[in-house]
């Protein structure tokens, strides 16, 4: 009889747990109901870091729970895309990934730590940004076409700056060489900040930025813009041209950021932060906002975003054997 009174008791504790506990689809209903972490795979101060910090803010602006940057660099965005993948897949997790950790990296580096598709859950394309080939001041070249004579007139005198291995930032450069046969060597940094400190200071001589990190420094006088890397001129520099344009068609080379969640996220969060990011993305204030920036707003759905990782993957694997760069 005890026994089957302690039985009794036990079945209406976990009834009782069973009807008080939140239900995975309740807890989906009230996401989010705590602060999440947006990491960001890169320093302070790049690109990655200003597109992440203008979504976290209205991110926590339409949902009064606070949104918090993360800043995880290291390995060509490699660390803080593995932390990500490895978050539990509850939507409190993110990442602000780009072209470099979900399209490059795969093909560039002998070992990933995690797989860029299989591993993440893509919720939407944030922005498309143009790399810009800047130079130091004091380099004695204004054009595409005097670079590329310098450089061959100066063999191993030029150094060229990037945020890291595997970005593109760092393969618009190796493309360039690939393309001209011009030699120069690559000085990888620990993200924008720090590689613009040098290139600012001559400690470098030349870098294939994003261009929203750079375009102050070139607006303020401190780097000479040469050209920009996207098949089309920027409405932040019109007067610039291309590459392509400049004695090099074909070459393109363009950056693009997006937000993206641990595999198996379920999909109601990953529409929820679809619909948010979504309807900021279109707004006249983010069009503006990214454009006097030097990007353009993106957006479209999760799917969209998944189809697009996969075809700059195939894309940028082409792009890694032709420049052969390579890291074991």
């Amino acid at each position: 009889m005890q026994r089957l009174i302690r039985f009794a008791a036990g079945v209406v504790a976990v009834c009782a747990a069973s009807l008080f506990a939140p239900s995975p689809a309740l807890a989906q209903a009230d996401y989010p109901s705590r602060p999440i972490r947006l990491v960001v795979p890169f320093p302070p101060g790049g690109t990655t870091d200003i597109l992440a910090r203008a979504v976290a803010q209205k991110l926590t602006e339409a949902w009064h729970q606070q949104v918090i940057v993360d800043n995880r660099p290291g390995a060509g965005g490699n660390i803080g895309s593995d932390l990500v993948a490895k978050a539990p897949p509850d939507g409190y997790t993110l990442e602000m990934g780009t072209v470099g950790t979900h399209a490059i990296n795969p093909s560039l580096y002998a070992r990933m730590p995690y797989d860029a598709q299989k591993d993440f859950t893509p919720v939407i394309l944030v922005a498309g940004v143009p790399n810009v080939l800047e130079v130091n001041p004091s380099l004695p070249v204004h054009t595409v076409q005097e670079l590329i004579a310098y450089a061959k007139a100066n063999p191993g005198k030029l150094n060229f700056a990037s945020s890291g291995n595997g970005t593109s930032i760092h393969l618009s450069g190796e493309l360039f060489k690939a393309m001209t046969g011009v030699q120069m060597t690559h000085v990888p940094y620990k993200g924008s900040a720090p590689a613009l400190a040098d290139l600012a200071g001559g400690q470098v001589q030349l870098m294939f930025d994003n261009l929203p990190s750079s375009l102050g420094l070139i607006k303020g006088g401190k780097l000479r813009a040469i050209a920009v890397t996207s098949t089309t001129r920027s409405s932040a520099l019109p007067d610039i041209p291309t590459i392509a344009e400049s004695g090099l068609p074909g070459y393109e080379a363009s950056s693009w950021f997006g937000v993206l969640a641990p595999a198996h996220t379920p999909p109601a969060i990953i529409d929820k932060l679809n619909a948010a990011i979504g309807a900021w993305l279109a707004s006249p204030e983010a069009k503006e906002k990214l454009a006097s920036q030097g990007a353009v707003a993106a957006g479209g759905t999760p799917r969209a975003f998944a189809d697009y990782i996969a075809a700059e993957t195939v894309k940028w694997a082409k792009v890694v054997k032709a420049s052969g760069a390579h890291i074991d």
